[in-house]
């Protein structure tokens, strides 16, 4: 920004990607433990996995420890010292970047398929320049850099010179969920939020076992009123992360994507949240996507749902599990779906 600014901000020196530094802006586990022990927190009491939401952070290749962020985890054990382990909202609504702020950034095309990619596959291939003007984001690798500053990327690994760069942790990824259905939404205006319907819709699939009423719900109000500009690059990865921003919002499951098993990836894995352990079981969903003008795979689709289903089954993660319910959901184009539990 001084180099904006300014004649030339020349008298400094940048830290940011510098190894000795690596750990001085995260808490690392150690440090938690300690903040934990000082702050009298059992940490027995503590029922969610603080690394999952909260760690991940690497800013050196080289690096030996990954961090927490000191926002998420002093938000979290403040609330827990409140509320205990019925804390509703694990993630800080202040961790979210004025979504207007990065609508503007999107506006570049490349942006914007950069920020899609980010998001279905949990990770990107791409140089961090160290020093870029703001005007010079419309560059696709000022872009990436951009939100590696703003903690919405981390450091991966470096393999063969390339370095990779990786959501940290799932709190950011609830984070790229909002901003991809804001976008869609942004581009599609027929599409309809009914947020009464939804929840009911969640209940169902909760208590009741019911997927049909929010499947439906999507169909109808979301996924049927999509643009032809969203449909030109929708696949199954899309379709996802419009599904999870929605199955996140009722805070009664948490939804996984892309965790990896034995068997490969799981597209979406529903498991009930720690504020609602009544919830009688947990969900596995393997989502497929067809256009309509190829309709002739889609038994070849049904075949590969059933034994992918079948894999993660008798997975380490599930094998004898009873209260786990295996789903294949089969949109063709648009405004059809089908259903079928394995």
């Amino acid at each position: 920004m001084l180099d904006d600014l300014t004649s030339g901000f020349n008298i400094s020196n940048n830290l940011s990607l510098d190894l000795l530094y690596n750990e001085m802006l995260g808490f690392t586990q150690e440090e938690v433990d300690w903040l934990m022990g000082v702050s009298g927190i059992d940490k027995s009491h503590i029922n969610i996995d603080m690394e999952f939401y909260y760690n991940g952070y690497l800013f050196h290749g080289e690096g030996e420890h990954k961090v927490y962020n000191p926002s998420m985890i002093l938000y979290f054990f403040d609330h827990f010292q409140k509320r205990g382990n019925r804390l509703e909202y694990l993630v800080d609504d202040n961790l979210k970047t004025d979504y207007g702020r990065l609508r503007t950034l999107i506006a570049n095309g490349r942006n914007s398929e950069q920020l899609i990619e980010i998001t279905e596959n949990n990770h990107i291939l791409s140089m961090i320049n160290p020093k870029f003007s703001i005007d010079e984001l419309h560059n696709s690798e000022n872009f990436v850099s951009l939100l590696y500053y703003m903690g919405l990327l981390t450091i991966e690994k470096i393999e063969f010179g390339k370095t990779w760069l990786k959501v940290p942790n799932y709190s950011i990824r609830t984070v790229y969920w909002e901003y991809i259905l804001k976008m869609t939404r942004d581009s599609s205006k027929d599409i309809m939020i009914d947020p009464s319907r939804q929840m009911g819709a969640m209940s169902d699939l909760a208590y009741q076992g019911y997927p049909k009423p929010f499947l439906d719900y999507m169909s109808e109000n979301i996924i049927s009123r999509l643009s032809n500009r969203d449909l030109e690059n929708f696949d199954e990865k899309y379709l996802k992360i419009i599904l999870l921003n929605s199955l996140f919002q009722s805070r009664l499951f948490v939804p996984v994507t892309e965790m990896e098993v034995s068997a490969g990836y799981m597209d979406i894995w529903l498991k009930r949240s720690h504020l609602f352990p009544d919830i009688p079981w947990e969900w596995v969903w393997e989502i497929k996507y067809i256009k309509k003008s190829n309709v002739k795979s889609i038994e070849e689709k049904r075949e590969e749902a059933r034994n992918q289903l079948a894999k993660y089954r008798d997975s380490h993660l599930f094998a004898g599990r009873t209260d786990v319910r295996y789903l294949s959901v089969i949109f063709i184009g648009k405004d059809k779906y089908e259903i079928f539990e394995n």
